[in-house]
């Protein structure tokens, strides 16, 4: 109810009575029937003046009411969404497109094809019910390929203590868990991309404590290869990964050069085993090594894959390398942000037990060796806004978006410079694919250029130099890669909403 509604009525009321007395009253009338039908005309004019604000009050409660129930609707640069008028349930509707042109030169790679693609287009639709259950759905439908990236629950019973269930990020590296549409290179390191799980299915607990400035997570997942993602299929063993996390910002609250300084560490462990798949007479007719691939940045091309052959005409020809038992990384990480500075730092270091496989005949496999490999990664970036904003790691808000015209404004600009190495074990020689060639360490020098027109649209341009290391000749068409380089320049167009 509206307070000024409600007390306008007797201030009024009692004015217009006053009106009519003076104005009905001769100045010196003493006739008592005048009197008496003035009073009664005063008692009805009086009364009618209360009905009516009892009307206007009763139109003022039902409005509140209706105010109440009606839900709210948001149309903005951060999606479409939609919420009840008690905030118990919202869903929103949000997008990402990233739109990229790529040119790959060098000699690692010379049949490398250049062109345009669409790197992601992902739709999200995301909301809350009963105020504390939460869900996200992400497909995508980027690079000719359509798949479910996301697709997940959440309990928000406290920020102390959450609970997620689904397909969805592990808790785990750092750079990993930053947004697709808030990292700063156009692709994420070698440890995210060749060490570090992707997406998973399984489940977590997480949550923030210590006025927020620790953050800690325990996870329960199927397992996935380095660098690997799950897809909605069944687990291809029994086997589960386990995964840990504790990440602080001790000096969030100080106000001094550290406020910005975040660090943790980060493990993952399980059992792997890789699969075989038979066909008539007991011959293999395809296998699941529960192993990864490393690529080079622009990730089009791999300088590392285990040997996968399958022969359909000679048993003994077959030869491939799977996972064979117990998978443990672990990673130190941290960033730190002051000003228009940002730098980000991991290292992710991945132990694998695998196995190799000969053909023997046309019934069997056998085991010929058995090894741990251990592999690992690291990579530091820096990024400077030249422009002057406050470097995050949830983006940028530009102080003065694009606008064409006189009073206009130029957006944000930021320079980038990363270092990143990934060296695989020596051992991995004896598993490697000949076959292609391949290199045993790659080592990338970037830099880049990110123009924030708004908090929505970006445009991005990237160069990267790697030189592949540790390497072993291979034999087929394409070259070996011994002592070659891939060179890459990458621009992107990204809309977010």
């Amino acid at each position: 109810m509206n307070p000024g509604l409600n007390t306008l009525g007797r201030p009024f009321s009692r004015l217009l009575i006053a009106c009519a007395i003076i104005t009905a009253f001769p100045a010196h009338a003493d006739d008592k029937a005048e009197i008496d039908k003035l009073k009664a005309q005063i008692q009805e004019l009086d009364q009618k003046l209360r009905v009516l604000d009892r009307k206007q009050e009763i139109a003022t409660e039902e409005a509140a009411a209706k105010q109440k129930t009606a839900p709210i609707v948001n149309v903005g640069d951060k999606g479409f969404g939609f919420k009840s008028a008690d905030g118990q349930f919202e869903y929103k509707l949000r997008g990402l497109l990233q739109l990229d042109y790529r040119n790959i030169g060098g000699t690692a790679f010379p049949d490398a094809v250049d062109g345009f693609t669409a790197r992601r287009i992902r739709p999200t639709f995301e909301g809350t019910v009963f105020g504390k259950y939460g869900f996200r759905f992400t497909p995508e439908f980027g690079e000719n390929k359509s798949s479910v990236v996301d697709a997940y629950l959440d309990v928000k019973e406290d920020p102390a203590f959450q609970v997620r269930v689904g397909k969805f990020k592990p808790f785990v590296g750092l750079e990993r868990l930053q947004s697709a549409a808030d990292i700063k290179f156009i692709e994420r390191s070698y440890v995210s991309n060749n060490i570090l799980p992707n997406r998973d299915l399984g489940v977590s607990v997480f949550g923030d404590v210590l006025n927020k400035k620790v953050n800690y997570s325990f996870g329960v997942f199927n397992g996935v290869s380095d660098g690997g993602e799950a897809t909605t299929t069944q687990d291809i063993d029994n086997g589960k990964e386990y995964t840990a996390r504790l990440f602080t910002t001790p000096f969030i609250d100080a106000d001094n050069g550290l406020q910005g300084l975040g660090f943790g560490v980060a493990t993952t462990y399980g059992q792997t085993k890789g699969s075989t798949s038979l066909e008539y007479r007991g011959r293999i007719s395809g296998v699941t090594s529960g192993l990864g691939t490393y690529k080079t940045p622009g990730q089009a091309n791999s300088f590392f894959s285990y040997q996968n052959t399958i022969s359909t005409t000679t048993p003994t020809d077959d030869k491939f390398v799977v996972a064979n038992g117990q998978h443990l990384r672990w990673t130190p990480q941290a960033y730190y942000y002051k000003g228009p500075l940002g730098v980000i730092a991991e290292y992710a270091e991945s132990s694998q037990a695998v196995a190799r496989y000969i053909g023997t005949g046309n019934t069997a496999t056998s085991l010929t060796n058995s090894d741990t490999l251990n592999n690992y990664a690291w990579q530091i970036a820096a990024s400077w806004l030249i422009t002057g904003e406050e470097a995050s790691f949830k983006g940028v808000k530009p102080f003065s978006p694009f606008k064409a015209g006189s009073e206009g404004g130029w957006g944000a600009f930021e320079l980038l410079a990363r270092f990143q190495e990934n060296k695989l074990d020596q051992k991995a020689s004896t598993y490697g694919d000949t076959l292609k060639g391949y290199a045993l360490g790659a080592r990338t020098f970037g830099v880049g250029l990110n123009w924030y027109l708004s908090d929505s649209s970006k445009l991005a341009i990237n160069y990267d130099v790697t030189t592949l290391q540790d390497v072993t000749a291979g034999t087929l068409a394409k070259g070996a890669l011994k002592d070659t380089r891939e060179q890459l320049v990458v621009a992107r167009y990204q809309l977010v909403f």
